[in-house]
Protein backbone atom coordinates (compact mmCIF):
# COMPACT_ATOMS: atom_id res chain seq x y z
CA UNK A 1 0.00 0.00 0.00
CA UNK A 2 1.32 3.45 -0.38
CA UNK A 3 1.72 5.78 2.19
CA UNK A 4 -0.20 9.32 1.98
CA UNK A 5 1.74 12.29 2.21
CA UNK A 6 1.89 14.21 5.64
CA UNK A 7 0.39 17.17 6.32
CA UNK A 8 0.04 19.82 8.40
CA UNK A 9 -3.18 17.90 10.73
CA UNK A 10 -0.97 14.99 10.65
CA UNK A 11 2.21 16.93 12.57
CA UNK A 12 2.35 19.93 14.53
CA UNK A 13 6.04 21.46 15.42
CA UNK A 14 5.54 22.18 18.57
CA UNK A 15 8.78 24.08 19.71
CA UNK A 16 10.19 21.49 21.89
CA UNK A 17 14.19 19.73 21.85
CA UNK A 18 14.31 17.27 24.40
CA UNK A 19 17.89 17.54 22.85
CA UNK A 20 19.68 15.92 26.30
CA UNK A 21 17.32 13.33 26.71
CA UNK A 22 18.21 12.13 22.78
CA UNK A 23 21.48 12.46 23.51
CA UNK A 24 21.84 11.03 26.70
CA UNK A 25 19.48 8.23 25.82
CA UNK A 26 21.46 7.32 22.59
CA UNK A 27 25.12 7.52 24.31
CA UNK A 28 23.48 5.38 27.12
CA UNK A 29 21.74 2.77 24.34
CA UNK A 30 24.66 2.59 22.06
CA UNK A 31 26.94 2.09 25.21
CA UNK A 32 25.20 -1.16 26.09
CA UNK A 33 25.35 -2.56 22.57
CA UNK A 34 29.08 -2.24 22.81
CA UNK A 35 29.33 -3.43 26.10
CA UNK A 36 27.21 -6.70 25.42
CA UNK A 37 28.78 -7.34 21.98
CA UNK A 38 31.44 -10.24 21.43
CA UNK A 39 35.00 -8.11 20.39
CA UNK A 40 34.66 -8.99 16.77
CA UNK A 41 31.15 -7.00 16.61
CA UNK A 42 32.41 -4.09 18.31
CA UNK A 43 32.97 -1.18 16.13
CA UNK A 44 36.70 -0.12 15.48
CA UNK A 45 35.15 3.71 15.19
CA UNK A 46 32.23 5.50 16.58
CA UNK A 47 31.12 8.71 15.37
CA UNK A 48 28.39 10.24 17.00
CA UNK A 49 26.44 12.83 14.89
CA UNK A 50 24.41 15.15 16.85
CA UNK A 51 22.39 17.56 14.35
CA UNK A 52 19.81 19.55 15.51
CA UNK A 53 17.70 22.87 14.36
CA UNK A 54 16.69 23.75 18.42
CA UNK A 55 18.61 24.13 21.37
CA UNK A 56 17.66 22.58 24.73
CA UNK A 57 14.23 23.35 26.21
CA UNK A 58 12.39 20.16 27.26
CA UNK A 59 14.49 17.05 28.63
CA UNK A 60 13.37 15.25 31.63
CA UNK A 61 16.14 12.28 32.11
CA UNK A 62 19.25 14.35 31.13
CA UNK A 63 21.16 17.51 32.54
CA UNK A 64 24.02 18.70 30.48
CA UNK A 65 26.38 18.01 33.41
CA UNK A 66 25.52 14.36 33.18
CA UNK A 67 25.82 14.63 29.10
CA UNK A 68 28.67 16.23 29.15
CA UNK A 69 30.15 13.92 31.55
CA UNK A 70 28.62 10.66 29.43
CA UNK A 71 30.53 12.02 26.28
CA UNK A 72 34.22 12.75 27.63
CA UNK A 73 34.24 8.94 29.06
CA UNK A 74 33.17 7.62 25.78
CA UNK A 75 36.12 9.65 24.29
CA UNK A 76 39.07 8.48 26.71
CA UNK A 77 37.89 5.57 27.28
CA UNK A 78 36.56 4.08 23.93
CA UNK A 79 37.61 6.93 21.64
CA UNK A 80 34.06 7.93 20.46
CA UNK A 81 34.22 11.23 18.06
CA UNK A 82 30.60 13.24 18.59
CA UNK A 83 30.12 15.87 15.86
CA UNK A 84 27.56 18.93 16.51
CA UNK A 85 25.71 20.33 13.63
CA UNK A 86 22.99 23.37 15.04
CA UNK A 87 21.41 25.34 12.71
CA UNK A 88 19.50 28.25 14.53
CA UNK A 89 22.04 29.05 17.59
CA UNK A 90 25.72 29.49 18.05
CA UNK A 91 26.45 25.64 17.43
CA UNK A 92 30.30 26.33 19.03
CA UNK A 93 28.63 27.55 22.44
CA UNK A 94 25.90 25.17 22.50
CA UNK A 95 28.13 21.94 21.86
CA UNK A 96 30.57 23.44 24.56
CA UNK A 97 27.61 22.90 27.27
CA UNK A 98 27.66 18.98 26.34
CA UNK A 99 31.67 19.01 26.54
CA UNK A 100 32.05 19.68 22.68
CA UNK A 101 35.04 21.24 21.60
CA UNK A 102 34.83 23.64 19.21
CA UNK A 103 37.10 21.98 16.53
CA UNK A 104 34.05 19.30 16.59
CA UNK A 105 30.53 21.99 16.50
CA UNK A 106 29.24 24.03 13.38
CA UNK A 107 26.03 26.14 12.46
CA UNK A 108 24.73 25.13 9.25
CA UNK A 109 21.88 27.02 7.16
CA UNK A 110 18.69 24.98 7.90
CA UNK A 111 17.15 24.77 3.78
CA UNK A 112 17.83 22.39 1.85
CA UNK A 113 21.15 23.05 0.58
CA UNK A 114 22.31 23.59 4.10
CA UNK A 115 21.24 19.97 4.79
CA UNK A 116 22.37 18.65 1.66
CA UNK A 117 25.44 19.87 2.49
CA UNK A 118 25.98 18.39 6.07
CA UNK A 119 24.88 15.05 4.54
CA UNK A 120 27.41 15.09 1.95
CA UNK A 121 30.16 16.67 4.87
CA UNK A 122 29.03 13.88 7.20
CA UNK A 123 29.18 10.84 4.80
CA UNK A 124 32.31 11.94 3.77
CA UNK A 125 33.89 12.37 6.95
CA UNK A 126 32.33 8.82 7.78
CA UNK A 127 34.14 7.50 4.37
CA UNK A 128 37.62 8.82 5.74
CA UNK A 129 36.82 7.19 9.14
CA UNK A 130 36.27 3.59 7.94
CA UNK A 131 39.52 4.44 6.15
CA UNK A 132 41.64 5.42 8.72
CA UNK A 133 43.89 3.16 11.16
CA UNK A 134 41.83 2.19 14.36
CA UNK A 135 42.96 5.57 16.62
CA UNK A 136 43.05 7.70 14.08
CA UNK A 137 41.12 11.27 14.47
CA UNK A 138 39.29 13.57 12.93
CA UNK A 139 40.90 16.62 11.29
CA UNK A 140 39.58 19.78 12.35
CA UNK A 141 38.86 20.41 8.70
CA UNK A 142 35.60 18.01 8.78
CA UNK A 143 33.42 21.21 8.32
CA UNK A 144 35.02 23.38 6.26
CA UNK A 145 32.44 23.28 3.21
CA UNK A 146 29.67 23.71 6.22
CA UNK A 147 31.14 26.86 7.33
CA UNK A 148 31.50 28.31 3.70
CA UNK A 149 28.10 27.57 2.73
CA UNK A 150 27.05 29.23 5.73
CA UNK A 151 29.50 32.06 5.18
CA UNK A 152 28.68 32.39 1.63
CA UNK A 153 24.57 33.11 2.48
CA UNK A 154 24.67 35.60 5.37
CA UNK A 155 27.94 37.65 3.84
CA UNK A 156 26.76 39.47 1.34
Amino acid sequence: SRVRPMTARDYTVRGSTALLDAIGGAIHHIGNIHKYAQDEDRPEHTLFVITTDGMENASHWYDSETVKRMIRRQQKQYGWEFLFLGANMDAVKEAARFGISSDRAVRFENDAQGVAVNYHVVSETVSRMREAPCCASIGAEWKEQIEADFQKRHHR
